[in-house]
């Protein structure tokens, strides 16, 4: 089985942690560079796995301020 692209793996995290509860709406991802640090990848990577949560309506970004848990229904 091949393995996932790191991009998708740190989305399939961050989306587990919304699932759980671990991160809740309205609450703050953190940022590009304590994602990068926490988990060992390239910024590419942290905003490629953030587009794919934007698009699938898990976080929405907002300009200057950062990117937040989206309210789900």
């Amino acid at each position: 089985m091949p393995v996932k692209p790191k991009w998708q793996q740190l989305a399939d995290r961050i989306r587990g942690q919304i699932e759980s509860g671990e991160l809740a709406p309205g609450d703050q991802l953190p940022s590009t560079i304590q994602l990068k640090t926490e988990h060992g990848v390239s910024t590419t990577v942290v905003r490629q796995a953030i587009l794919v949560l934007q698009t699938q309506g898990w976080v929405q970004g907002v300009h200057g301020l950062g990117v937040f848990v989206a309210e789900r229904e």
